[in-house]
């Protein structure tokens, strides 16, 4: 239920509203006063969305020692996800109020509600070991992603209906966008607080750790080599993957020129395929194996890379809606067997601790792959170039996951 309540902010803030409007906004704000500043700083208005995803997931990074901390001790998983689920779905509702000369706000907002719910995330993946034995866990952490896609994509296909119906029923095309904004705040909020008010309370652990024990204690990451070449493959591919996503709407509006409703049919369609796509590779697994399925998928990953810097015409929703299809085979694949590896490989009492550093790059979290997106496309003020650039953190995935399994072989 926490999947089918938060997904509805990665889908319609993040993946397609957001950037494209914080976008028109920040453009008029250039036009209107010729600059847009940050601390005296020029800023790109392209630009700008990319850099409030990577401020968002740095504010993580200050908060992810007392995430850890708290997920795993006084205050408990539940109790965090609650929390940091308040204070993400307020901001994502007073996303209503965003318009024309307060593009900073906008960004402001975003970076509360983001850090919010990557914070959230810690906890909710470290219930999987909680709620799942090691040989269920490719198949439960594939249907959560599955009914996460229905969730998000169901409140998009609403937020559709709303904007296409917008001149009928009287309102301007931002307002629209900025109802669908606030709607995803009220649905993560409503659909997390009844579910989980009516779960059983599982007593916090007691624990003599402080925050600054626990902040020392993440080192111990750097002695064990399994679990750092993993966390350093899906640092670098997931970072990849999320800013793909993240950034597809604002590629699909100023690159392609393609029109709002077309990239919300794509993300929805995005949405339903997903579905599938995470409970087939959580499937193939069984057969095969989830490393060699994850490999597979980021393979799969750059050809749509490759396929979109070279091929993809302007203008033509068509081969947007094709490649969006391809998209949503792999997605749920990579991100839902990625998490049930990692979920086997860390020591069990500090599931929390050890997700908060895995949710760096977790959905909507990523921050090196927005700011190289960012910064390209300042200097480069091309969307391919800025796009293809993405391909080497799906390499070096590549790269570490082959040292990882090697290491996986010697250990066992």
């Amino acid at each position: 239920m926490y999947d089918w309540a938060s997904s509805a902010f990665t889908t319609t803030v993040i993946t397609v509203f957001l950037g494209p409007y914080l976008t028109s906004i920040a453009q008029t704000e250039v036009a209107t006063f010729g600059a847009l500043y940050l601390f005296g700083i020029p800023i790109a208005p392209q630009s700008l969305f990319p850099y409030a995803v990577s401020s968002s997931v740095f504010l993580q990074f200050l908060l992810l020692p007392i995430i850890g901390y708290a997920s795993d001790g006084p205050l408990g998983k539940r109790a965090v996800i609650l929390m940091c689920t308040a204070i993400g779905a307020l901001a994502t509702i007073g996303m209503y109020w965003i318009e024309s000369g307060n593009a900073m706000l906008g960004a402001l907002l975003f970076i509360i509600a983001n850090g919010a719910y990557g914070s959230s995330i810690v906890a909710y993946n470290a219930m999987l070991n909680d709620i799942a034995d090691e040989e269920s866990r490719d198949q439960v952490s594939a249907r959560g992603f599955a009914i996460g896609y229905a969730g998000g994509g169901l409140l998009l296909l609403l937020n559709l209906g709303l904007y296409l119906m917008k001149d009928s029923i009287g309102i301007s095309g931002g307002q629209a966008v900025r109802i669908s904004l606030a709607s995803a705040g009220v649905w993560w909020g409503i659909f997390t607080f009844i579910p989980f008010l009516r779960t059983p309370k599982t007593q916090p652990k007691k624990t003599n750790e402080g925050i600054l024990i626990s902040i020392s204690g993440m080192k111990e990451i750097l002695h064990q080599p399994r679990i750092l070449l993993f966390l350093i493959a899906f640092l670098l591919f997931n970072d990849g993957i999320q800013t793909v996503i993240s950034m597809a709407a604002q590629f699909g509006s100023e690159e392609l020129k393609l029109p709002l409703e077309t990239l919300q049919v794509s993300i929805l369609l995005v949405q339903i395929i997903a579905i599938f796509g995470a409970l087939m590779f959580g499937k193939l697994a069984q057969s095969s194996s989830a490393l060699n399925m994850l490999m597979l998928s980021l393979f799969l990953w750059m050809s749509i890379i490759i396929y979109a810097y070279a091929f993809l015409p302007p203008g033509s929703s068509i081969h947007f809606y094709v490649l969006s299809a391809v998209i949503a085979l792999v997605l749920g694949g990579s991100q839902s067997l990625a998490r049930s590896i990692y979920s086997k490989i860390i020591p069990a009492g500090s599931e929390s601790r050890y997700f908060g550093i895995y949710e760096l790059t977790d959905r909507g979290s990523s921050w090196l792959g927005p700011l190289l997106f960012g910064i390209s496309l300042q200097l480069s003020g091309s969307y391919r170039s800025a796009l293809f650039a993405l391909i080497i953190f799906f390499l070096l995935g590549i790269l570490f996951l082959g040292l990882f399994a090697r290491r996986t072989r010697q250990e066992t």
